[in-house]
């Protein structure tokens, strides 16, 4: 490891030590994290490992806090990324404080100044978030305004420049938010417990005209006339009732532009619908989503994952398990028609099916697909069919076993496919726990997926056993069968004592996408010792 590297962590983790003390004094207090998580890194030329950035490849966060009573907020985040894990291009590397603010509080409002995040309604024309695992930090350093005037009115207002990697766009970006809580204003509406809410947004971006060339019928080149102030528009309203909830939500914007839709002039739209009903031991979800054009960045030219205003959600399920999680989904900004479902029901205890404990049975639908038909081509996105079974057998042994059917457009998610365009697969998975005693867990995870694409099979086999609730070990692997007979293994240990947290051992990663929230980060693949370390005070 690097002497660089060395003074800078151990520069952090005393910073952490010292504000480990819970620091609190006449009305002040501080608070805040650590998060470190570290690589030594070995090549692999049997998986394909690419030249990492330096003998020892880390990032590492220390977010700090000092508030004096509810009134005033002054806060950091030192960031070092000066070898940054894989998966992490070029311009994520450095080290600094790209985080600060100030943001002070009173009983109508609160002010912000620095860089700050928030959101609009679903986060459809505006949404700034920080999304570590995917590298993802498109915060807004500039001001906001929160105001709450009255009972059941809350009203933001907020212009910055939006962060790209350690530098900050040149366009400005401002917008306005308001929500009405109609419950509060109708007496008769709130007694019943029912709550109806109004909201509309706006957001805009001003970017300067650089000069773009485009090619004639004529063969003569000629200069497009970008739009210099793009605005956009989001209105919606929520309306809940004994466990009934629905959400409806439209979102516009003129023509803007740009490298995600080939510098086309046609404005965008997305329409949201959400309904859930929940009532004892059951529930019901279902969303509908169509989007066109609604890619929005702060820089036109940009690619990846940076510089998005705004947030298009993926209605695909969240899988947690290795297998279901190979293939995930990432939204299509040029468009889509998406639609989900879900259907919870727990068979009542001491029934035939319930048994003493209980059976939770999910079945989940997601369907995602091309905005129009096109002949002699795949207009699937995306599709998942899982239903699964949760069964408590005894007071200490329970399990919880799923079946998946999954149709993934390589092409269309990824810009590539191997073997055919549609990845067509069925996954089972089986996952037990038994509790020896309060100090003696083990759980147990075996999953396969079977599909003649991509590179075929692959099976996966978990063993976790937890000690006294604070040491865990985890062994692991993935082996695919189907093509290239490659094992991804782990060797993890984790301890945790209250606000700490430790791990450590060896890793081997294939290569494959990162998604959160329908966006996708490719992670190539990785090999060595990992640690990692998280603390909050």
């Amino acid at each position: 490891m690097c002497l660089k590297t060395l003074a800078v962590l151990a520069a952090v983790a005393v910073a952490g030590n010292c504000a480990a003390q819970g620091v609190q004094w006449n009305g002040f207090s501080l608070t805040g994290s650590l998060q470190s998580d570290i690589l030594v890194p070995q090549d692999d030329a049997s998986i394909g490992t690419e030249p990492y950035a330096g003998d020892v490849v880390t990032n590492t966060y220390l977010n700090l806090a000092l508030s004096y009573k509810e009134y005033v907020t002054v806060g950091a985040r030192l960031e070092y990324l000066d070898y940054p894990l894989p998966g992490f291009e070029r311009d994520f590397a450095g080290w600094g404080v790209p985080n600060i603010f100030v943001t002070g509080r009173c009983k109508w409002g609160e002010v912000t100044v620095g860089d700050f995040y928030d959101q609009f309604g679903s986060g459809l024309i505006f949404r700034t978030y920080e999304e570590r695992s995917l590298g993802i930090d498109n915060s807004l350093r500039g001001g906001r305004i929160v105001l709450r005037p009255y009972k059941g009115v809350n009203v933001k207002m907020l212009a910055g420049k939006q962060r790209r990697y350690w530098d900050h766009n040149d366009s400005w970006v401002w917008g306005a938010d308001a929500e009405l809580s109609i419950d509060q204003w109708w007496k008769r509406l709130g007694d019943s417990g029912a709550s109806w809410m109004l909201g509309a947004s706006y957001a805009s971006k001003n970017e300067k005209s650089t000069p773009h060339y485009v090619s004639g019928a004529d063969g003569k080149l000629y200069m497009r006339r970008l739009p210099e102030t793009v605005p956009a528009f989001d209105v919606r309203t929520q309306f809940s009732k004994w466990g009934f909830n629905v959400l409806a939500e439209y979102a516009w914007k003129i023509n803007d532009p740009s490298f995600d839709n080939g510098y086309s002039y046609d404005r965008g739209s997305a329409a949201l619908l959400s309904a859930s009903y929940s009532g004892k031991g059951y529930s019901i979800l279902f969303q509908a989503k169509r989007s066109e054009n609604m890619s929005y960045r702060s820089d036109r030219d940009m690619t990846g994952t940076s510089s998005f205003i705004n947030h298009l959600p993926a209605f695909a399920y969240q899988h947690t398990y290795a297998l279901p999680a190979m293939y995930p989904y990432a939204t299509q900004p040029l468009g889509e028609w998406a639609y989900q479902g879900e259907v919870r029901y727990t068979f009542p205890r001491r029934s035939a099916l319930g048994g003493r404990y209980g059976t939770t049975l999910k079945l989940n639908v997601s369907h995602i697909r091309a905005l129009h038909q096109v002949e002699n081509a795949e207009n699937v996105y995306y599709q998942d069919i899982n239903i699964s079974v949760e069964k408590k057998w005894t007071a200490d042994f329970k399990t919880n076993v799923m079946y998946m059917n999954q149709r993934y457009n390589q092409q269309v998610v990824e810009g590539h496919a191997n073997n055919g365009d549609m990845v067509k697969s069925n996954i089972g998975v089986v996952e037990a726990q038994y509790k020896f005693s309060n100090k003696l867990q083990l759980r147990a995870e075996l999953q396969y997926l079977h599909t003649k694409q991509d590179y075929g099979d692959w099976m996966y086999g978990l063993l976790e056993l937890s000690v006294n609730r604070k040491l865990m070990f985890t062994v692991s692997d993935m082996f695919n069968n189907g093509e290239t007979d490659l094992h991804y293994y782990s060797f993890l240990a984790t301890f945790t004592h209250k606000s700490h947290r430790v791990s450590g051992g060896y890793v081997r990663t294939r290569a494959g996408y990162n998604c959160s929230g329908g966006v996708c980060r490719y992670v190539p693949a990785s090999k060595g010792v990992q640690l990692s370390y998280n603390y909050s005070f």
